[in-house]
């Protein structure tokens, strides 16, 4: 009879970690799949950011009858194979020089076309905004499961590792300098 229960138990046990093991899986590709969709929303973002960098090159040589390109280097960001953290960091860097050229050709702002390109960039920046937040919060949650027991031992079963957040901060790092903009 002890060896029945014994048997029984131990099947009970095998069963109980099973339900664990799955469970803690679910959590992890839970939080795996929130980041890959907040991944594809940002870039959607990026790719809509620089579109509208893209116009605003071409609208403001127009009219302002030049045959300058405002925005050097635009062109190229686009066939660079770069992560989504560099390609919003040299998109912000003309976003501040569409700034500067708002400021320094005031009737810039009195044309249709600007005003949109204006209208669609405030859109798109509360977009990625939201977006880079959301990835966040996941790989915040992502991160602390991996961090976890039992659900360390999930992930490195399954090979699932530590994820920088957007910003390109890695807090397990020495490095200090990445926290400059």
């Amino acid at each position: 009879m002890a060896i029945l229960y014994s048997f029984l138990f131990i099947i009970i046990l095998i069963g109980a970690l099973g339900i664990l093991y799955v469970y803690q899986y679910n959590k992890l590709q839970h939080s795996k799949t929130k980041i890959d969709h907040a991944e594809c929303l940002i870039d959607e973002a990026l790719r809509d950011r620089y579109d509208i960098l893209a116009r605003a090159d071409k609208l403001i040589r127009t009219e302002l009858e030049s045959d300058k390109t405002y925005f050097k280097g635009l062109d190229k960001v686009k066939n660079e194979n770069i992560s989504n953290f560099d390609l919003d960091r040299k998109l912000t860097e003309y976003l501040n020089l569409l700034e500067q050229i708002k400021l320094d050709y005031p009737d810039l702002t009195s044309n249709k076309g600007f005003k949109e390109i204006i209208s669609e960039n405030k859109k798109v920046s509360e977009k990625l905004q939201a977006a880079k937040s959301y990835y966040n919060k996941y790989t915040s949650e992502l991160n602390d499961l991996i961090r976890q027991f039992p659900s360390n031992v999930v992930a490195r079963m399954h090979g699932i590792v530590i994820k920088p957040f957007f910003d390109g901060k890695n807090m397990e790092d020495e490095i200090v300098d990445d926290f400059k903009l």
